[in-house]
Formats: C-alpha cells, structure tokens, sequence
C-alpha cells in the first residue's frame, strides 16, 4: 500500500458514509449492501481466519514473546527409570520467531482493512453515479486484465515476505536481546536487554574489549573497501586503454589471457595464494633460490598485520582487475571518437585527454558500478575468509584478528562463538553504514543529476 492510497484511506472517511466507516471493523460491509458478494466473502473470510489465528495462537504468541520465556528445561530424576530425564522448557527463539511472525500477520490483516474502506467507499461513489458494479466474474476478469500487475506481483510479495522480510525482522530483534553463547534456549532463555548491546559495541558505556575490537576493524574495513575497489578500478581501466590502443595488436589474445585468472572460481585461486604466501611456500622458497632471502630465512606474510594487509589488497588485485577490463573495455568503445580528435586539434596530450575525456566518461557511466564494488567490498567475506581467515590474531581484539573484516567477525561471533545478539547488531550497523555512504555518494554524483546524458 502506497503513500496515495493511504490518502485515500482518509478521503473515504471523510466522505464515506456509515458503511464505508462500518467495512473497517466488518470487512466486506460495504460490498455486501451494494450486493458485491464475492469481496464480501473474501474479505470476511480474511477476517474470520484472522480472529480464530489470533484467539487460537496469536494473542499467545505476543505474550510470549514479551516474556520471551519463563521456564527453562531442567533435569529430573526417575527413580523408577534409574536415569536423569529432561523436563520440557519454554524457548526464547521459537516464542520471538511467532511473536515477529503474528505481528506480520496483523501489519497484513490491517492493510486488508484498509482494503475493505477503500472498496466500500468505491462501491458508493459508482453506486452513486448510477454506474454498475463490478461482480465475481469481472473481479476476476479483471486480474487477467487491466489488474495483472496485483495477480502477477501477489506472488513474489509473498515470497519475499515469507522468506526475506519475516527472518530479516527476526535477526534484527536479536540486537535487542542477551542471545549469546550464556543463553542457549530451551536449556536457558534469553530476555531484552534494549540497546545495551549497541552500548558495549559502539563503546558508549565506556571502553570495553568489544568497542576496542569494533572501531579498528571498522577503520579497516573501511581502508579495504576504498584500496580494493579503487585499485582494481583504475589499474583495470588503464589495462583496458592500453590493450584497446590503436598500436596494441593481437587485442583478442591479452584479453583471453587476462580472464584466464577469472575463469577458476575465486575461493580456489585464494586457497592456492594462501599456500602460496606461506612461511615455506613457493614465493619463499623462490626468493631463496635467488638468494634475496638467507637459506633459514622467511618472511611471514600472514604474520605481520600490515604486511598481511598489504598482501590481502596486492591479490585481490589479481582477482578484480580481469572484471574491471571487461566492463571498462565496452564503455571505451563507445566514447566518442569525435571529443580525441578535437582534443588533438587543440594541442591536448594523452594525459591531458586521459584526465579531461576518458576518466570522466567512466566515472559518470560506472558510478553506480563503483558504488556495488564498495558496498560488496565490505561485505567481501571470501577474500579474508579463504586468504587469512582474519589472521594475525591478537589478544587485544574479541574474536577477531588484524585483517578481519566487519562481515568475518560477525561470522566468527555468530557461527564460532554463538553470540547472535552482538552478530546481529554487527549486521545491523554494517546495513547502516553501506547505506549511507550509497545514498550519499549516489545523490552527488553526476549519475544521479544528470543521468540523461554525459557533460564535459
């Protein structure tokens, strides 16, 4: 339901009459009187499903889910058995799963009540006009019709309600309760502890281990996701330019070389450069034998946190450039070759051109482009994942290492450790944050302005 129908909403209570204000609480009044019986009996039996679910589960599952629990599986004796039995327990996660999911429901059954409003209200202003009413059949002729959008759409909403929308409600709530490794429901419960989790995370309450951990892995990831989008942009546009060169042959040939690094899958060529960077790996054993490095000597990529920094961004160089090619090399080919030639009238070398034609061109047609590379690149959990696993680790952090990534920690506290009520607040901040920075940086861009056409 849209901005406008909500004012519509309005309108027909404004002008409805009794009915049309009455098909709020009885849904389908109005359409029963104007002897519409198909809606009526839609939209009754919508509202007689809602009342029993609620008096049979729904008003349970609220309660419930304020409590979030109240009896926690304990273990019992039994003489007669000679064993230790376990006694049944409320659990926390199951009682705030239905408590999310009723309030879904009801969100729901209020839009239909608007529904109902809307059609009473339409009912009496054609009713009024002298106009016919529209009957079953042209209800649902009308979805195979000029309505199709509403039949077609239905569908995918409710999947992406069921699907998206219920367990994105449902991990957000967990920020708000003690739901970690202490609190394993059903043999102990978890309760709300309101935004005492943001506090530790963020640091308000004073410094702890966990603000200690948050803030230098957000720097960090923020530092990854500027040198690993930008590097792989601009090296892969410069690659693409000197490849499409007019004096550059065999133009086919460098681009299929170059996508050969793209054609394994990403987390195999990781795993192999993870070997490869190892104390005795290949490049080790390599600057030995050219005697750059002494016979017993090693330099520990993973070891130190700015060297293993520094490896991490040198490949995802390699894995990223080859992407960038593809996508630079098409937009290259469609610049105008007119603007090159009129530059070169004007005396402009190939730097000038570079900074006052091609660079700008790119960045107006790939904003949106770079602002996926950033957001994803936050969230990139392979790279560090298969490549360092977040090492080196350190005492100083929570669960976490030096080239841990916002997404990584929150997969180590949430799959490692268990604590699913600081994981959520993790993901809740990472969505913030790539949120803003996209709206931002897309609002003021030439993209957004402008996106009709290319100003020089």
């Amino acid at each position: 339901m849209n901005f406008k129908e909500v004012l519509g909403i309005g309108e027909a209570f404004r002008h409805g009459n009794l009915i049309t204000r009455l098909s709020l609480l009885i849904l389908g009044l109005g359409s029963l009187v104007h002897r519409q019986i198909g809606r009526f009996v839609l939209f009754f039996a919508l509202e007689l499903g809602y009342i029993l679910y609620m008096l049979t589960v729904g008003i349970t599952s609220v309660r419930n889910m304020i409590t979030l629990g109240l009896v926690e599986q304990g273990e019992v004796f039994n003489e007669a058995k000679g064993i230790y039995e376990y006694s049944l327990g409320d659990n926390s996660m199951l009682f705030l799963l239905y408590g999310v999911i009723t309030i879904l429901i009801t969100l729901s059954f209020i839009c239909f009540m608007m529904g109902s409003v809307r059609c009473a209200y339409q009912a009496q202003v054609d009713s009024r006009a002298g106009k016919k009413l529209p009957g079953i059949l042209q209800d649902v002729k009308s979805l195979f019709d000029y309505n199709i959008h509403k039949f077609l759409l239905t569908w995918p909403m409710l999947g992406l309600i069921i699907f998206t929308v219920t367990p994105l409600i449902f991990m957000v709530t967990i920020a708000f309760t003690n739901y970690d490794r202490n609190h394993q429901p059903p043999g102990q419960l978890f309760d709300w502890v309101g935004f005492a989790n943001f506090s530790d995370i963020l640091g308000l309450g004073g410094s702890s281990q966990l603000s200690n951990t948050f803030w230098p892995v957000l720097i960090w990831t923020l530092v990854w996701a500027f040198f690993a989008t930008f590097s792989n942009y601009i090296l892969g546009m410069l690659l693409a330019i000197l490849i499409n060169r007019k004096g550059t042959r065999l133009k086919g040939m460098w681009r299929f070389f170059f996508m050969l690094s793209i054609a394994m899958p990403a987390f195999i060529t990781l795993l192999t450069m993870r070997t490869v960077f190892h104390n005795n790996g290949a490049f080790n054993i390599l600057l030995r034998a050219l005697n750059i490095l002494g016979p017993l000597e090693t330099i520990s990529y993973f070891g130190d946190p700015l060297l293993s920094k520094i490896t991490v961004i040198m490949v995802n160089i390699w894995i990223g450039v080859p992407f960038t090619l593809l996508i630079t090399t098409g937009i290259l080919k469609n610049i105008p070759e007119e603007l090159y030639e009129a530059a070169e009238v004007d005396g402009a070398n190939k730097f000038v051109t570079f900074f006052k034609i091609t660079l700008p061109y790119m960045i107006f047609i790939t904003t949106p482009y770079l602002i996926t590379q950033f957001t994803g690149n936050i969230n990139n959990f392979n790279v560090i994942f298969f490549l360092t696993n977040g090492e080196p680790l350190t005492l100083d952090y929570y669960i976490a290492g030096k080239t841990d990534l916002l997404i990584t920690w929150l997969y180590k506290l949430t799959i490692t450790n268990k604590d699913y009520n600081l994981g959520s607040v993790i993901g809740i901040l990472s969505f913030v944050l790539m949120a803003v920075c996209s709206l931002l940086t897309y609002r003021f861009t030439g993209s957004y302005k402008d996106e009709e056409a290319f100003q020089k």
